[in-house]
């Protein structure tokens, strides 16, 4: 076993189309969606503490943190799924009953201010022995998000993988089988850690990729030609997936490169998202354009990284004020993109900046939608979006003409 493991951690590293390759390493959003998560679970919480919760997962702050996780490639698919009410069979019973409700609330708080494996194992285990009806280890997917080197994700296919590869039979549902399927998770990922990572993503990633036979082992070489003809499709469906993934990455980088162009010629300094300045758009480097860092503003310091990582932002000519925030959504959930940007408007009310969301044209209904929430309703912040095309079509002329933002708003459609 432990040859054949470093042999299959070595196919599993090189081949492009992996879990590995495709969502664990060298992906900007995987990195966004933790810091999104762990501020809608602190939401979470407040809601619940300030018996603003709800009875429906839909509407919910709880809806918000399972929408961050799911847009987290394959791997993520159908972890809402789990928190769905379903009123005939009265689960997950955190809706309508309170006391239920406050300790799944106590729970997420406990694990979010954790700081040891022991905490947050002892956590578990207390909520596992509330038998809270239809509350089971699906929860690991959020506690992933707070704690990835201790938690690792969970669902169908991993414990497929995982059965597979281990010969194991844990069943789903229980916390008792998760924590055993995790300590030897935690104990492989340590053997196997030069290959690997501190984040159980990536050890998680391969019994994903096991699950779905995306990888193959000996014992599963007897193929029947309906499984195998499954397989392919799954392949050729990943394969897509992947083309389809680089073409919406570049461009994004089109648009955050226009966004920081005109930003410069209307005289403003601008920066893009901390992990974005490396990046490159038609040989025109986002380092030559953007401030060298991140300018300090007076907000604390969790803030302050999750307003760092907006895709673009503008500021007055050597000073610390923001002036236009610009968050490009292209294939991936709106959500986080509302959040960062709602996140600045909440930390300077006194002084707000102008928000866009630049989006593909055929995301318009989408983003309509979206905004239209109750609780985005609700804040009366102002939101401008931006169509890729008229972004595009336009940049020249705003670059040429343009004196102000107020330029750029001539291409913005409102939102109040």
């Amino acid at each position: 076993m432990e040859r054949g493991l470093k042999e299959l951690l070595h196919d599993y590293r090189a081949d492009p189309e992996s879990v590995f390759n495709t969502w664990f390493i060298n992906n900007d959003e995987r990195l966004k969606a933790f810091r999104s998560i762990r501020r809608g679970v602190r939401d979470v919480v407040q809601d619940i503490r300030q018996g603003t919760f709800g009875n429906d997962y839909k509407g919910s702050s709880l809806e918000f943190v399972l929408n961050c996780i799911t847009e987290q490639k394959q791997v993520f698919i159908g972890a809402s799924h789990a928190f769905y009410w379903k009123p005939k069979l009265r689960i997950p019973d955190i809706y309508e009953n309170p006391g239920n409700q406050r300790a799944f609330g106590q729970f997420l708080e406990n694990c979010h201010r954790a700081g040891s494996e022991e905490q947050l194992l002892r956590e578990i285990i207390r909520l596992d022995q509330l038998n809270i009806k239809g509350l089971g280890p699906a929860v690991a997917n959020i506690l992933y998000f707070l704690h990835p080197e201790i938690i690792p994700p969970f669902n169908t296919a991993i414990v497929k993988g995982f059965n597979r590869l281990f010969g194991e039979k844990v069943k789903l549902g229980s916390w008792r089988e998760y924590l055993r399927m995790r300590e030897v998770i935690v104990e492989m990922n340590d053997r196997h850690r030069e290959l690997l990572s501190r984040d159980l993503g990536a050890f998680t990633g391969l019994l994903f990729d096991i699950g779905v036979n995306k990888i193959l082992l000996d014992e599963a070489e007897e193929l029947s030609e309906a499984e195998r003809k499954k397989i392919e499709k799954l392949l050729k469906k990943r394969h897509s997936e992947v083309l389809s993934e680089k073409q919406q990455e570049g461009l994004h980088t089109e648009m955050q490169y226009h966004l920081l162009r005109i930003g410069q010629a209307l005289g403003y300094d601008v920066i893009s998202a901390s992990n974005d300045r490396s990046r490159c758009h038609d040989g025109n480097s986002f380092s030559f354009l953007c401030l060298p860092a991140f300018p300090e503003i007076d907000v604390d310091a969790d803030t302050r990284n999750t307003i760092a990582l907006i895709d673009v932002m503008w500021f007055e000519k050597g000073s610390r004020r923001i002036v236009s925030a610009f968050e490009v959504e292209k294939s991936t959930s709106i959500y986080s993109g509302i959040l960062r940007l709602t996140d600045l408007y909440h930390s300077f009310p006194e002084d707000p900046s102008t928000l866009f969301l630049i989006i593909p044209d055929q995301r318009e209904k989408e983003l309509l939608l979206q905004l239209h929430r109750p609780s985005l309703r609700s804040s009366h912040i102002e939101m401008h979006y931006i169509l890729f095309s008229d972004l595009r079509t336009h940049c020249d002329a705003i670059c040429t003409f343009g004196e102000s933002r107020e330029t750029i708003k001539k291409i913005a459609r409102v939102v109040h």
